[in-house]
Order: C-alpha cells, then sequence, then structure tokens
C-alpha cells in the first residue's frame, strides 16, 4: 500500500506491484482483492483520483500536469475516470 501511494506517478502494472512483494501477478491481484475488496487496477485509479482532487484544491498548476504527475496518461485520461469517480470534471472541482 505505502508503495502504491508513494509512486502514483509511475507505471504501477500488476506486474510491478507484485514483484514489490515478490509473488506472481495473478495471486497478488487475487489477494489484494480479496484484503481490498476492489483489483488493484481500481484501487490505484481511486487513489490517483484521490491525489488529484487535493492538488486541484490545493495548487494552481496546471490540469495536464497534475493529471501526469498523479500518474494519469493525459489531462483526458484524467478527466475520463475523475467524472466516472465524482461525477464531476477536474475543471468544476477546481
Amino acid at each position: 500500500m505505502d508503495d502504491i501511494h508513494t509512486h502514483l506517478g509511475r507505471d504501477l502494472s500488476l506486474a510491478e506491484l507484485a514483484r514489490v512483494i515478490n509473488i506472481s501477478p495473478a495471486y497478488f491481484a487475487n489477494l489484494f482483492k480479496q484484503a481490498m475488496g476492489i483489483p488493484p487496477h481500481q484501487y490505484v485509479i481511486q487513489q490517483r483520483v484521490e491525489k488529484a482532487k487535493l492538488m486541484l484544491k490545493k495548487m494552481d498548476i496546471a490540469i495536464a500536469d497534475i493529471a501526469l504527475q498523479v500518474g494519469f496518461s493525459s489531462q483526458s485520461h484524467l478527466t475520463q475516470h475523475f467524472k466516472r469517480s465524482t461525477r464531476m470534471t477536474p475543471k468544476q472541482i477546481r
């Protein structure tokens, strides 16, 4: 969990996450879902959206820059997941 929060801006593929604790990706995904109730990928997306939300409220930097800093590939990628999660756009939060 700490590794996810520390490295949100990086590629956090299933293989990368499983490698941190030295188990297979499939086993990691199964254990993670049992413990957290959601797959690792969804958890990472949720954490990226939450971090973006905080940054939007506290920082005056471009939304595209926030998207990249929290690990989304583009502003539109952030907006897509942000709207799905919050039913608002990043601009509306700001």
